[in-house]
């Protein structure tokens, strides 16, 4: 029995459309077809154009993107590196840099480094070989690492997101991590708290050390002696603001500024422990303002950094790098704030 056709296929063979098929379909030249996808169509016909839509779409037609990447040197992706994916904080950024990617027609490769140096490393060369057309990247490291400013001076186009970098080929997004500092511990000293213990980042970190300096120079302004004792270096998890609580509340401390929300998470564990009171015994700042400082059995006051604000930016920034677009600055500093809610009230004893 003779097999039905349809525009040449036969019914019910699978069979992958190529653009050759779409010209001979649509009775244009390959060439036409290739205008019409990549965008240089105008000189072709309205009805041309659309006649070879209608066949692409029909077909669920995609293009070869190794093939259409041979002739364009461009992949139509992007790396995005961050340090830990489960920080709700790099989340945001991530959903952000997905976003305005997608609607600009580039895919995301993501490379969760879990804050460890030689990962990162590898995750560069890998993104490197993959030929991505540019890299987003929140180093675990200090700033100016070799890998990124090698790549940076062989052409790759790079933002770097929340750890300012000296090298002027590179763009930065970031934030004024010690004036956010500078605003939770003041938050905490307008309350008359004097013995306020600070919870660091890794310290090898210049956005952790920003923070910290931030909180030093707030007592030192308000004439608080600093108090080394007061100071515990954690990591940014939930186990380093656990460890951090235990060590400052044996030094009878009444607050507490935890330079991220996750660790302020493990402080909030411990005061459960301890039967503390939050803020009755125990007032407490975090930084980041994440979703969870609103559903916290007391809601954490909070430094707000507009994490998917910055993934947008920094994708935006990096599409027009990759497409040519002079850039003004090499550097976009966006505004925190602080986001206060109730885990704050004066110490039951001024001291």
């Amino acid at each position: 029995m003779k097999k039905e056709k349809n525009h040449g296929f036969n019914v019910g063979v699978r069979r992958i459309i190529t653009i050759k098929d779409i010209a001979r379909l649509a009775g244009v030249s390959i060439t036409t077809v290739s205008k019409v996808i990549n965008r240089k169509d105008h000189d072709i016909s309205e009805a041309t154009k659309k006649r070879v839509l209608d066949i692409i779409h029909e077909y669920n037609y995609r293009p070869n993107a190794l093939a259409s990447g041979l002739i364009t040197k461009k992949t139509g992706t992007i790396g995005l590196l961050v340090p830990d994916i489960t920080n709700a904080f790099f989340s945001e950024v991530v959903l952000g840099v997905e976003e305005y990617a997608g609607n600009s027609g580039f895919n995301v490769i993501l490379c969760n480094t879990n804050d460890n140096q030689e990962k990162e490393t590898e995750y560069l060369s890998v993104l490197r070989d993959k030929r991505v057309d540019g890299i987003i990247f929140i180093s675990t490291v200090v700033s100016n690492h070799d890998g990124i400013i090698n790549l940076a001076d062989n052409g790759m186009p790079l933002v770097v997101v929340d750890r300012p970098i000296d090298n002027e080929r590179i763009q930065v997004v970031h934030l004024d991590n010690e004036l956010g500092g500078k605003m939770a511990t003041r938050h905490l000293i307008d309350h008359n708290h004097r013995k306020i213990g600070c919870i660091t980042g890794p310290l090898h970190n210049k956005s952790a050390r920003d923070r910290y300096q931030g909180y030093v120079k707030a007592l030192q302004e308000a004439g608080i002696p600093f108090e080394p004792q007061y100071v515990y270096e954690g990591d940014y998890r939930i186990d380093g603001g656990v460890n951090g609580a235990r060590a400052l509340l044996e030094q009878q401390v009444t607050a507490i500024f935890s330079c991220n929300d996750m660790m302020a998470c493990g402080v909030y564990e411990v005061a459960h422990q301890l039967g503390l009171d939050i803020p009755g015994d125990l007032s407490i700042v975090g930084y980041d303002d994440i979703f969870l400082c609103d559903i916290l059995s007391t809601p954490l006051t909070s430094v707000n950094q507009p994490a998917y604000e910055m993934g947008k930016v920094s994708a935006s920034i990096l599409i027009d790098m990759i497409n040519g677009v002079p850039q003004k600055e090499d550097r976009v500093e966006l505004k925190s704030s602080l986001h206060i809610r109730k885990s704050v009230a004066p110490p039951k004893t001024n001291l």
